[in-house]
């Protein structure tokens, strides 16, 4: 069962309205999270639901500067190219402050997961506990494109099971935060994941959200306990299709794009 980590905030931490970019004003800090919780969940499911990541001001935000062309530096319409029907768009850089704080606050208690999971699958490297040291180290490897995202969906969209790989060094968790509340401005569009199993059927799970709420999940690859040791599951996801109205997604990877 995914993990559902409340909302709390701790009395020293500043406010998010103190966050410098308006649009992601309504963020929920980073380190305010039972990070302990989230551990557990993804290293038992390869998921973990944080409620109220961002409020409802944030969501209506995003998706209002959905329509900003400045903001990006592409458009993708996924029909074009077989990932499903819908569109999303990457953010250019240099990011709204907001966002680049958020996506950096949230690296840097997911590091040393990633780093626990790349030694028990016996992976020799690391990720440096800074965000900016490993964006430092896919641009020298010629990973220089941003890849925070928003996918826009509507009647009838639905997007792929999929990994998001952009070359070499791969961040083996990413973030969605559903902007949109189910039920009201959409129906369907459920977020899904699977894990393929060596020697055994894939693992499916449908993950509940509501507005502004975020899925912290795999990306490429993570360990599961067996009877019999550590062995590697291969995780994808998706969205199934939308039955009604309009669907948007904020996504944070952490690795950027050759």
């Amino acid at each position: 069962m995914t993990a559902c980590l409340e909302r709390r905030r701790a009395a020293s931490l500043p406010s998010p309205l103190d966050w410098p970019d308006p649009v992601l004003a309504g963020a929920l800090a980073p380190a305010s999270l039972d990070w302990a919780a989230i551990r557990d969940a993804l290293n038992a499911h390869g998921v973990a639901v944080v409620k109220g990541l961002l409020d409802r001001r944030a969501c209506d935000a995003l998706i209002a500067a959905y329509d900003d062309e400045a903001r990006y530096r592409s458009r993708v319409v996924m029909a074009r190219h077989g990932f499903g029907r819908g569109e999303y768009r990457y953010f250019a850089y240099p990011l709204p402050d907001g966002l680049a704080r958020l996506r950096r606050e949230m690296y840097a208690p997911l590091a040393p997961i990633a780093n626990d999971w790349h030694r028990a699958l016996g992976i020799e490297s690391r990720f440096p506990a800074e965000h900016e040291a490993f964006l430092a180290r896919c641009h020298a490897a010629g990973q220089s494109r941003p890849t925070p995202l928003i996918l826009r969906y509507g009647d009838g969209d639905y997007n792929c099971l999929h990994q998001d790989l952009y070359g070499e060094h791969v961040f083996p968790l990413q973030v969605a935060v559903l902007l949109s509340q189910p039920g009201e401005d959409f129906t369907g569009g459920e977020f899904v994941l699977t894990e393929q199993r060596p020697r055994m059927q894939s693992r499916v799970e449908v993950v509940p959200l509501a507005r502004g709420d975020a899925a912290i999940f795999a990306v490429h690859g993570r360990p599961q306990q067996g009877v019999r040791g550590v062995y590697r599951v291969n995780p994808r996801h998706g969205v199934s299709r939308l039955r009604s109205g309009h669907r948007h997604t904020l996504g944070l990877i952490f690795h950027d794009a050759e």
